[in-house]
């Protein structure tokens, strides 16, 4: 299948003691003509990965020529330099002393691990085991750690394949085959799509940014587009280099793991919506407020609050006028937005807020009754939405009712019943960001229509957005990702 893992090694004999399959081909044959053919990603096992040799050339290749490549020649490059530095990794000391302490036949200050695909035989560090990996994405890595005060990575290098023994065997068989089953399916239950889509969510959220019908619907219209998607969450992080292209579906942050996957996939090639520099670039309300001022896209009237004693509030009063706005640079869904109705109250809510962030924004108050959602693929406005305030609220999501987040009304119709000057604001504002999927919180004023937030995950729910659309807007944006992936 052209599009299923290859294998790639420095001599064929090496693969006897594994299941057979025509997924495999030697370093000469890829470096010369038959790899430049292969569209899906590599898996090089090539003996040594040191700098001009062979296997470094395979991965290199494979950069040059579009395919992802476990491992990757970033990751070769850390292997070789792990003398001048090291990847961070956490509770190393904490994983090792426990595992030290449960098996008394292990050396106290020395361990030696092997881990192939992020799996070892230890159970007590399969999860040390799983970190390594995502931190040096290597098939098959040993790892020597010590302690002297403090645990330490001693060694790491790639194991060869030929230099495992029956044991060790198993475990890369078994490790293989659970990270890329493809490589061993002779006949596939399915049909076989020609790309693989990582949709990124979280079951558990609160506040999806997609319902389980949405997501289901994504499903169903990749599929349309030759595309295989499938529903990981956090835990899968080490099974990223699976696919082809990932869509995060999950409230995105700067510290968070949905910025850490977006980052993976661009680093390996892969097609990402979000991108992580529109992560960046929305996520923070204070880069959002700079960004439009510069480029002169009519906002509220801001200004920026940074944590001191010398905050002249009485000042701020009298520029905003009551009641005014505060918000924290990266609250979503009205979260860490408060309004402040006196002096006397805006230092109270500043006081809270700046317990948060020790910079915050202030904004002139606009109230409306709703809020334009326009939704942005590609430089193209492909939904709108109407937001109502929550009832008896001044925002969209009440958060405060009896602890339950209560939310308004909404309304959903087609961008030609949008005013133009509204569809034009969001565009001139998603331009600044790039050409993922963005959704335009705007507010119609007077002085005419301004830029509230620009989302970088906007929320794509069964029902609300896709009511004018239906299952037509999960197509645009499959179809989007198609287009993408063959770019």
């Amino acid at each position: 299948m052209q599009n299923a893992p290859l294998v790639i090694l420095d001599n064929l004999a090496d693969w006897q003691p594994y299941h057979p399959s025509q997924a495999i081909i030697s370093a000469t044959d890829y470096i010369t003509e038959s790899g430049s053919k292969h569209r899906g990603p590599i898996i090089n096992l090539c003996n040594d990965l040191s700098y001009l040799s062979s296997g470094y050339y395979v991965s290199l290749l494979a950069q040059a020529r579009g395919q992802r490549s476990l491992p990757p020649v970033s990751a070769i490059n850390d292997l070789a330099n792990l003398s001048r530095y090291q990847l961070f990794l956490k509770d190393l000391s904490k994983q090792l002393n426990k595992y030290v302490s449960a098996n008394q036949s292990v050396q106290p200050d020395h361990v030696v691990l092997l881990i192939c695909f992020g799996r070892c035989q230890e159970p007590e560090l399969q999860q040390l085991a799983r970190e390594v990996f995502e931190t040096y994405p290597c098939p098959i890595l040993e790892v020597e750690f010590k302690r002297e005060g403090r645990w330490f990575i001693s060694a790491l290098r790639n194991r060869p394949l030929s230099d495992l023994n029956d044991a060790e065997q198993n475990l890369f068989g078994d490790a293989l085959e659970g990270f890329s089953k493809k490589v061993w399916r002779k006949s596939r239950a399915r049909k076989g799509y020609r790309y693989d889509l990582a949709i990124l969510h979280d079951p558990n959220e609160k506040i999806p940014t997609s319902d389980k019908k949405a997501l289901q619907k994504f499903i169903r219209a990749a599929k349309e587009h030759d595309i295989e998607a499938e529903l990981i969450t956090q835990e899968d992080f080490g099974r990223l280099l699976e696919f082809d292209a990932l869509f995060i579906r999950e409230t995105t942050r700067i510290n968070h793991h949905t910025y850490h996957f977006a980052k993976k996939a661009e680093a390996n090639g892969m097609v990402v919506i979000d991108h992580p520099d529109a992560i960046l670039r929305c996520a923070n309300k204070v880069f959002l407020n700079e960004l439009l001022v510069k480029n002169k896209v009519p906002q509220p009237q801001s200004e920026l609050l940074v944590s001191s004693e010398s905050i002249d509030y009485a000042a701020i009063g009298e520029r905003f006028g009551y009641p005014l706005v505060l918000k924290i640079p990266d609250g979503s869904f009205s979260i860490g937005v408060e309004k402040a109705r006196s002096e006397e109250e805006l230092r109270k809510v500043a006081a809270k807020l700046f317990e948060t962030s020790s910079i915050l924004l202030v904004q002139e108050w606009l109230p409306t009754d709703f809020d334009w959602r326009i939704g942005v693929l590609n430089n193209r406005a492909i939904y709108a939405c109407k937001y109502f305030m929550a009832r008896n609220h001044w925002q969209i999501y009440n958060h405060a009712e009896g602890g339950r987040n209560k939310s308004g009304s909404y309304e959903c119709m087609g961008v030609h019943q949008v005013p133009k000057d509204v569809v034009k604001i969001a565009l001139q504002a998603t331009k600044l960001i790039g050409d993922g999927l963005y959704g335009v919180d705007i507010k119609e004023t007077a002085r005419g229509p301004v830029i509230i937030e620009i989302n970088d995950n906007p929320s794509i729910e069964s029902d609300v957005e896709d009511l004018y659309l239906g299952d037509e807007l999960y197509r645009i944006i499959m179809s989007d990702f198609e287009r993408r992936l063959e770019a």
